[in-house]
This record gives structure tokens, sequence and C-alpha cells, in this order.
């Protein structure tokens, strides 16, 4: 992206060569790219249907044909609440990717095919019931580690290849929404209902630090970590156009604000390559590219802008193709090149 080429807007036209459009047939709701390079087009989604009929997918461009393919499929009971790959670049690794919903899931990809490796939950003895887990999210410098975050006020963090949960605290005083892992091991940020970003370190999982706290403590939706500047991270309000950016040396006060959105933002994705881009999609059906040195304290213009022309429930931004990004949307997975 060259930072000089301000306000540039990509739309949804399909004759445009940079633009792939998967049809689901079905509402799909999390997306996300694979690690891989030997696989550098290829993604996974989760459908989004009331009953119990849902779907991981993994689909695939395939470039002589020029369109998104389907590659496997395999049930999931209740709609997923999030989908992730492995964030590993390791061919010899297995090629896993988690959802979380009722479960922690782990899926591995073989041969074409989407087997259920695993199906983890944080049940104590005598207790029957567990609660749905609202998100989670893999730590990158270890990727043996998986940090959930539930509707019981509990975060839980998972030993992956050992299959058990090895820590678990009350991290907030209502539902928690979001956790996100920083670019390091040990310290994370969770947010929630009761509209407070708190940070936490693995090696001392008594305290916490609440970091920012929303005007009449709305709830909060969305955490996620800058990769490339480890003191940064965006949060989303419930019902709200504007994402909150935030730098933990400067607590409480919000480091810029992003309020070009005309709807609530549902979904927010830094640049894996770069401190000063992170994306945003929104019930406005607009997915904006935003550049955080343009001003401070607030900024309404994006610096890139597409228009998926259905409100966008993810976006998702490559991590081995920085050039590519994509959204889920009604029935569609779309990818494109900025």
């Amino acid at each position: 992206m060259d930072p000089g080429s301000s306000d540039m807007r990509i739309d949804d036209d399909s004759s445009n060569k940079e633009l792939y459009t998967f049809d689901a047939m079905v509402p799909v709701y999390s997306v996300d790219w694979s690690w891989r390079t030997s696989a550098p087009f290829r993604l996974a989604y989760t459908t989004f249907t009331e009953n119990t009929a849902n779907t991981v997918n993994v689909i695939r461009l395939d470039e002589e044909k020029r369109e998104l393919v389907s590659v496997a499929s395999a049930p999931h009971h209740l709609p997923p609440t999030k989908l992730m790959w492995m964030p590993y670049k390791d061919e010899d690794k297995p090629d896993l990717f988690a959802t979380t919903g009722d479960y922690l899931r782990i899926w591995e990809v073989r041969d074409d095919n989407i087997q259920c490796k695993s199906r983890l939950n944080s049940q104590t003895p005598g207790n029957p019931h567990h609660a749905p887990i609202s998100s989670f999210d893999w730590n990158r410098t270890d990727p043996n580690l998986i940090g959930t975050s539930s509707i019981d006020t509990t975060c839980t963090i998972w030993d992956v290849q050992n299959e058990r949960a090895t820590a678990q605290l009350i991290a907030h005083d209502k539902e928690v929404f979001d956790i996100a892992f920083t670019s390091g091991v040990h310290v994370f940020a969770t947010v929630g209902a009761d509209g407070s970003v708190r940070l936490f370190d693995l090696r001392n999982m008594e305290h916490s630090t609440i970091i920012y706290e929303s005007p009449k403590y709305t709830p909060l939706l969305r955490v996620g970590w800058s990769p490339m500047e480890p003191n940064h991270l965006a949060t989303l309000i419930l019902d709200s156009p504007t994402v909150i950016i935030l730098d933990i040396r400067q607590p409480s006060i919000p480091l810029l604000q992003l309020t070009g959105h005309q709807k609530p933002t549902n979904s927010l994705n830094w640049s894996p390559n770069s401190q000063h881009y992170i994306a945003t999609g929104s019930e406005d059906s607009n997915a904006f590219i935003w550049d955080l040195r343009q001003t401070p304290k607030q900024i309404s213009d994006p610096f890139l802008a597409y228009n998926a022309q259905s409100p966008i429930n993810k976006v998702s931004w490559s991590s081995i193709q920085p050039s590519w990004i994509a959204v889920s949307m009604s029935t569609n997975v779309q990818i494109l090149r900025i």
C-alpha cells in the first residue's frame, strides 16, 4: 500500500480480477487465512445457522480457473464463535485450525479432509455443564497455547499438545467476549460486558490491570494487538461505529479513535507487517483500512475503502501475503488484493 494514495476505493465488481467471491449458499461468519506458505491462497470459514447443521470449511483459490473452490467440509454442532488457523509456518507440523462455540475444538486438515482432532471443555468435577466459549486466541510465539474467553466471566489457558487446561481465572465481573495475546508469550488482554480492557500475565495470574473503561461501561466486544507495535491494541464498543486504539503506556485515554463507519463495527484485524495499518469491517457493508499516522486523537477517513454490499461479519488479513484480505458477509467469502 502506498500511503500517498489515500482515499482509495475498491468496488464489488465481478470484472475486477483482484477480487474473488465464494458463495457458500448459507450464512457465513468467521473466516481466516492459512499460515502455510505451500498453500498461500487457502482459507477456512464457518457457517452461521440457528440449528445444529453448521459446518467448518476449507476453500482455496484455483489460479487456473481464477475462482475460489471448496476443498473440504466437516459438521459443527452449533454456530462457531471464531475460527483461527494455527499461526505456524512449519510444514512438518500438523495442519491445524481451531474453533470455539460449545467447546474448543482442534481440527486437522490432511489429504483434503477435515478431522476433529480434539474437543476440549473446562467443566469442573461434579458439574456436567460448561458455559459457551465466546472467543479465543492462539499464541503466536508458542502455538501450543490457546486462550479462550467465556460468558461465565472466566478465561482458560489450554495446552494444545496435551489437550488439557493449564489455568483458569475469573477475568471480568460479567461475560468475557474476547481475548488476545500480545506478540510475546505471557501477556494477554480481555474485554467484556463490564466495559473494561484488562491485561493479564501468565506468570502471575492472580492480578490484572484495567487499562481502559468505555463510557458508561458499555460492553466491549473485540480486542486485538498490533503484531508490530506491542504497546498498541484496538477494541470495539457494542453497537458503536467507533474503533478505539489504545497505548498501554498511556492507559485510560484512547490514543486514537477511528470514526468513519456509519453503523456498528463488527471486526478488526491489524496488518501483519506494518504497525501503521488496521482493517475493520462494519454493519455498513464497508471494510476500511486505516493509516494510523494520519493524525492523533481522531481519524474519520480511511486510507482504503471496500464496499461489500452486505454487512461484514469478519475481516482477515493474510499473514503470508499481506497484500490480500478476506471478508465474510451474508452467504459469501471474498478475497481481494489491496
